[in-house]
């Protein structure tokens, strides 16, 4: 264990973001905490979301309407797991001085509300 890192964060999980580095100020530590659970109360809007899409059986063609359910779903799914990842790669940036990782999480749910939204709008063109 390096020098610089107290004998408790032995103890802290996960360990490949805690054993490295200094702590950083607790206020970064806790906003990029924020922005993990902000990702994962959106993947929690978007379970809402391919559910409600199947479960009020809208006036949509059906195979169209279930495929944009289950990508919501797929989304709602893959979400945490990034964000998880994320969330450490980003404490352990702040931790060891490192340059903050890229937000390609973003790109991914921008891009998948872009084929949700455009099977969403072929569903209502064709209709049931």
């Amino acid at each position: 264990m390096p020098p610089s890192t107290p004998p408790t964060d032995r103890r802290r999980f996960p360990r490949w973001v805690y054993r490295h580095g200094q702590e950083p100020d607790s206020r970064f530590t806790l906003a990029n905490e924020r922005t993990f659970l902000a990702w994962v109360r959106t993947a929690l809007a978007l379970v809402a979301a391919g559910v409600a899409l199947e479960a009020l059986a809208l006036p949509l063609e059906p195979r169209l309407r279930l495929a944009a359910s289950v990508l919501l779903l797929v989304l709602a799914l893959v979400l945490p797991v990034a964000v998880w990842v994320r969330w450490g790669q980003t404490e352990r940036a702040m931790r060891t001085g490192d340059p903050l990782p890229s937000a390609w999480i973003s790109g991914l749910l921008a891009g998948g509300l872009l084929v949700v939204t455009a099977l969403v709008l072929l569903a209502l063109l064709v209709g049931p």
